[in-house]
């Protein structure tokens, strides 16, 4: 299984455009990876999912998993061209976030948890979306949810690992490095 997954991940990743269309020159896999706030904000997620997972192990499975539906839901809106303002802005304020409660050591309960991620990816969701060719959208559409997929899990086992390793501090400093990401996407911009 494993095999098979990384083997569909290297193909996406190694895949031309999904259009001749200008200004998308990239794949849906390689999609999250392009930008830095999407790659922190992710990561982020699954750090957070694993901080949560000590106390509700669930959160481990039920914090990312929200955020692939929610991202969904949200590219789904972009493409039913439902307008949303300040999308930018929500996606880089997700990195402060998740990057702050990793730091703050926020344990909320698994439903609000997962009412914060999918807010967020929902927003995260609609800007991929913005971005998918006319053409060949639905396998952008897999392929970044499958990048995502896979910068969560990135995300919670690096929290597994640095807590097990280091306990929360190590975890916590992690979520500031993701803030300090923020923080140069934001001076950059």
């Amino acid at each position: 299984m494993i095999r098979t997954i990384c083997l569909t991940a290297l193909l996406l990743a190694l895949a031309g455009p999904v259009s001749a269309h200008p200004g998308h020159e990239v794949s849906g896999f390689i999609h999250p990876f392009t930008g830095i706030d999407h790659l922190l904000a992710m990561v982020g997620v699954g750090m957070w999912a694993a901080f949560l997972a000590v106390r509700k192990p669930a959160a481990a499975l039920l914090v990312p998993a929200t955020f692939v539906a929610m991202m969904t839901v949200g590219s789904a809106a972009g493409f039913a061209g439902i307008k949303l303002p300040l999308v930018e802005a929500v996606i880089l304020a997700s990195v402060f976030v998740f990057g702050g409660l990793i730091v703050a050591a926020v344990r909320l309960p698994s439903a609000a948890a997962m009412a914060v991620a999918g807010l967020f990816a929902f927003f995260h969701g609609y800007a991929h979306a913005l971005e998918a060719p006319a053409e060949g959208a639905g396998t952008y559409i897999l392929g970044f949810l499958l990048a995502t997929s896979l910068l969560l899990g990135a995300g919670l086992g690096l929290g597994w690992i640095v807590r097990r390793a280091v306990g929360d501090l190590g975890l916590r400093a992690l979520g500031g490095v993701v803030m300090a990401g923020g923080a140069l996407v934001l001076i950059a911009n």
